[in-house]
Formats: structure tokens, sequence, C-alpha cells
């Protein structure tokens, strides 16, 4: 046991995919005697960084990481610098050579080397288990890996390889051990919803595991991040309707509606099977909260594929937005084959032009709820006021609900209150 008092600090960057494969190497770790950390600023005898390597600012976000920690370890705050995730899967090589004061770099899917350099073992019996960074009431549930898809902009089949299901048996259990630690709200992950169970079952298996999971009675939320808009599987829908522990909440990524940029996007849809798609998703879910992301500047973007896209989110009214510009990615089709010919000027203009009209349609719909009652669930005690969500919001990525009377209010709770004003972004009571 002469691990039992090294402290590891696991930093998490990127995105709540990361977040899950940070929590199950800390379970393992745990388990081998180490005194966990997560994201934490204090000294630790160990640092694991677990990096993303989707675009640019997040590269450069992860590089500057690595340098803060290689500083911290030369005045002796740390003794022990390991990176692992996106970043290196694709880099490594690179890496090593630019920033050798690293101990070791590891990929994307390498739990199993960290553990054996740390001097512990894989615990099969704990795949389905983790230590939560995330406050005790929610947790992502990661259901695949991977990607089949091929869009021209997008590295995450290089660095996460093809899709692989999770089984329906192993997810229920994980789900069940979350909701027995107090999780009452799980989080749908994965790069691709829609494709879950095709590779493991032949066919599209989402509402199956839906049904499943509404039956652990502590989850009082269940919420689908990532759906690919082709094949969307469409027996889900009635399930989100008529089903009240399934968030009528669906993050779909659409990023452009041209069919030039679709087709030189590689998205495998046409503008008119999305028009479709988003009709039905609101006329078989009604109050429906839609989550879309965005992608402005890609090669080939003409000011008339930019202007309707403008046009498509000032008519669809998506309740939640997020747009990013395109940045140059090794090895993708899009990387190899064209040339990126707008200047980063051009793109923030493209970017902040959708997000001021997006502004305005967050603003009218969030006043629209003032003097309606919401059910809103307590995240965090922040001085003389709490914060909370609805329903209609992730954590992290959407608005939330300030509360000025905190009365015997905690995390976790869920309670109902009426709505007295709103921002673009966030509603109070």
């Amino acid at each position: 046991m002469g691990n039992l008092k090294r402290k590891v600090n696991i930093i998490t960057l990127g995105c709540s995919k990361n977040v899950v494969d940070s929590e199950k190497l800390m379970k393992q770790l745990q388990q081998h005697g180490y005194e966990i950390r997560f994201d934490s600023e204090e000294a630790s005898d160990i640092v694991i960084i677990n990096t993303c390597g989707f675009i640019n600012d997040a590269k450069q976000q992860s590089i500057d990481t690595i340098l803060e920690y290689i500083d911290a370890r030369k005045v002796g705050v740390i003794s022990e610098l390991y990176v692992m995730g996106c970043l290196t899967e694709r880099y490594r090589d690179d890496l090593k050579k630019e920033i050798p004061e690293v101990d070791a770099y590891f990929g994307a899917n390498n739990i199993k080397d960290i553990l054996s350099r740390l001097g512990a073992k894989y615990n099969e019996h704990l795949q389905t288990q983790r230590y939560l960074s995330t406050p005790s009431h929610y947790a992502y549930l990661k259901i695949s890996e991977g990607c089949n898809r091929t869009c021209a902009f997008c590295a995450i089949p290089m660095i996460r390889g093809p899709h692989r299901s999770v089984t329906i048996e192993d997810i229920v259990t994980e789900a069940s051990l979350l909701a027995a630690g107090g999780v009452k709200e799980l989080i749908l992950i994965a790069q691709d919803l829609s494709y879950y169970g095709l590779d493991l079952y032949k066919k599209q298996r989402l509402a199956d595991l839906l049904n499943e999971l509404v039956k652990i009675p502590q989850i009082k939320w269940i919420r689908l991040h990532y759906a690919f808009p082709n094949s969307f599987p469409a027996d889900v829908l009635p399930l989100m309707a008529n089903e009240e522990k399934i968030c009528k909440y669906l993050d779909i990524p659409f990023q452009h509606i041209s069919d030039n940029m679709l087709s030189l996007m590689r998205r495998g849809s046409t503008k008119k099977e999305i028009l479709e798609l988003i009709a039905n998703l609101r006329k078989q879910v009604p109050g429906i909260a839609l989550r879309s992301s965005l992608l402005v500047g890609h090669p080939g973007e003409t000011a008339q594929d930019f202007q309707e896209l403008l046009d498509f989110v000032k008519e669809t009214r998506f309740e939640r937005l997020g747009v990013f510009s395109y940045s140059h990615e090794e090895g993708t089709h899009s990387g190899n084959t064209l040339t990126d010919e707008h200047t980063e000027e051009l793109k923030a203009a493209r970017v902040e032009a959708i997000m001021e009209i997006q502004n305005a349609i967050s603003s009218e719909i969030n006043n629209a709820r003032i003097g309606t009652e919401m059910e809103i669930l307590i995240d965090s005690i922040e001085g003389d006021h709490a914060i909370g969500r609805t329903r209609y919001d992730s954590p992290e990525v959407d608005g939330e609900v300030v509360l000025n009377e905190i009365g015997d209010i905690k995390p976790g709770l869920f309670v109902k209150r009426t709505i007295t004003s709103a921002s673009a972004y966030d509603l109070e009571v």
C-alpha cells in the first residue's frame, strides 16, 4: 500500500465525454489507495491532464495547461506529470519532441497503460463505476465511443475510432450505481446517439435503452446530447413526448443548412430533410427545446450560403444554439483537400452575426416564461442565492435560474417556482 498517501490530481479539458473518462480513471486509482483530486490548484504528487484536440482553441488550451504544470513541477508543487486524451492521440510524437518534460504521454483510450505506469492494475469489476467530478445529483452517461460518420471537417473518428456501443446491461448497471449514489439526472452522451445499438444489435436501440433507464426509481430527469440528424431514431419521440422522466430536450448539431455546404461538409443530409426533421420533432414532442451547433467559415462557404444560414436561424428559432468557426484540421477531408480561405476576422464576424440573432430569440423565449411556474433542479448555493436549471437546460452549456430566496433549499433538490424576470440566457425567481 505504498500509494496510500500519494495525491493524484486529474485535470479534465474538453467535452463531457472526457469527464467520464477521467471519472473512470479516478475510480480505478482510488481503489489502489490514491488520494483523488480533480481540477485542483493544491499541491499534488501526480498530475494527469486529460486533453482535448478537437479544434485549435482547445488544442492551445491543452498545451497551455501542460506548460503551466511543467512550471509547477520545476518549483516543486508536483512531482510527476502525465498527459492523456485526444491531443496526445493525434500528436503524441510531436508532443514528446516539443515538450519532453512530461513523464509520459497516453492516448484517448489508454487507461490500462496509465494505471500500469502508476503501479496499479485495471480492475474489470469497476468498469461501470466512477468517481464523480460533477455535483452528486447529476452525471454524464456515455453510451458509446467513437464515430462512423465521415464529416469532412471532423477529426473525431481519427482520434476516437469507429462507433462502439456499450451494452444496454452495462449502461443500466452504471446508471443504477450512479442513482444509488444520489444522482437524479442522467445526461446521455456519445459522439452519435442516433447510431446507438447498430454495431451490437444490428438495429437502433436508443428507445430500448431509454425504456430501461426510466425504470430506475431515483432517476428523475434523462437528457439526450449529441444526436446525429441522419436516421434519427423515430421511436424515441413518443417516449420523449409521454415519459415524464425524459426531458423534452434534444442536442442535435445541424452544422449548416445550405445544400452547398451540407455537401462540402459531407453531412449526408439535405436542407429539405433537415427542415422536415425539425418540423417532425416539434410536432411529435410539443414544447421540445432544441439545442444545435452550427459551423461557419468552412471552405467554400459563400455569402449566399451564410445568408441562408442566417435565415435558417431566424426562422427555426432554436431554444439553444452554439456557433463555432471553422478550424483546419490535419488528416480530415477538408484539411487535406480544401484551402482554409476565410480570414479569422470574417469567421468571427459570422459567428457574431448569428449570435446576435440568437440572443434576441433567446430573450423572447425566456421572457415568455415570466409568470409561469417551472420545476427547477438546484445545482449550487452561491452566497445569498441559489443556482438551478429547468428541464430545458443542460449544465455548463445552457442558461440558469437564479433563486433569490434560499430558505432550506440545497443542491440536488427539485423545487417549483414562478419565474419573475428574464434575460437572454437566464431566468430569475
